[in-house]
């Protein structure tokens, strides 16, 4: 069961004293558990104590998902990085530091293996950790305070994120405990995912940051995969028309089924191409 604020409050950080009133129920709220609702670079996001596992529970089951999608982790800065991640698992993760000073904080989110001693359970993460600075100067500045936060976007499953706090409590309610209203965020372009714990960086989704931007810091960064074509049926020879038999003759009778008919009789439209979005990270 999701954990439930008795009265969810909703602090306007576009005003001073909204926003040290927000950022100290943001930080009393997420050392309890609860959950809050903060802004970040791309849309808004609800966070929970990444280190608290019945709170990223809760964010999980506020948004009606389980645990095979788990959420990502924002970090307050890349030196918050070297507690998370085990730079030695991969050779791809000596990256880190990189891509870290050339694209943080921004639109990089960075897949990498866990630090196995951590005591977590963000859900089925395979031990791999998804981590991000947010290029958004209120929600760092409760990182600094609350440590790592484990975030989604803030929406129920299959329906779009709000573009306010406001919105956004529209649809979480109760759920969540603190929301902190910072003004619109209309999506923007969600954050390149890139894959660090094989032998070579690898783009998983693309996004703020191009391959050629990433290939600068890095250039073994792989490509992302995409998908392998459809086979298409070959076409048949034409056959040879039947000679007529004579017309005092009888027909011989057929054997055999019915003859496939030709592809190039058949309508052959273009399937509709299929989105493989997956939650923001």
């Amino acid at each position: 069961m999701p954990r439930c604020a008795v009265v969810s409050t909703l602090h306007d950080c576009r005003e001073p004293e909204g926003r040290d009133a927000g950022l100290r129920h943001a930080v009393d709220a997420l050392s309890r558990g609860e959950l809050v609702v903060l802004p970040t670079d791309t849309v808004y996001g609800v966070a929970a104590d990444a280190f608290d596992a019945d709170a990223v529970a809760a964010l999980l089951a506020a948004k009606g998902r389980g645990r095979s999608m788990p959420p990502p982790v924002l970090v307050h800065d890349a030196r918050s990085v070297d507690a998370l991640v085990e730079r030695s698992a991969s050779r791809a993760s000596s990256s880190v530091d990189d891509l870290a000073q050339a694209f943080w904080p921004g639109g990089l989110t960075l897949v990498c293996w866990a630090q196995g001693s951590l005591r977590w359970d963000l859900g089925d993460t395979g031990g791999t950790v998804a981590v991000r600075v947010p290029d958004d100067e209120l929600t760092r500045t409760l990182l600094a305070e609350s440590g790592p936060l484990a975030v989604s976007s803030a929406n129920l499953t299959g329906r779009p994120p709000g573009e306010t706090a406001a919105a956004c409590r529209d649809q979480l309610g109760d759920a969540v405990a603190c929301y902190l209203e910072d003004g619109a965020r209309d999506g923007g372009v969600p954050s390149t995912v890139l894959d660090l714990t094989g032998a070579r960086p690898e783009v998983l989704r693309e996004g703020a940051v191009s391959l050629a931007e990433l290939r600068r810091v890095v250039p073994d960064v792989r490509a992302p995969r995409r998908p392998e074509p459809e086979p298409q049926p070959e076409p048949q020879p034409e056959s040879e028309p039947e000679s007529q038999p004579e017309a005092d003759s009888p027909p011989e009778p057929a054997s055999g089924p019915e003859p496939e008919p030709h592809p190039a009789a058949e309508d052959a439209g273009a399937p509709d191409p299929v989105d493989g979005s997956a939650d923001e990270r």
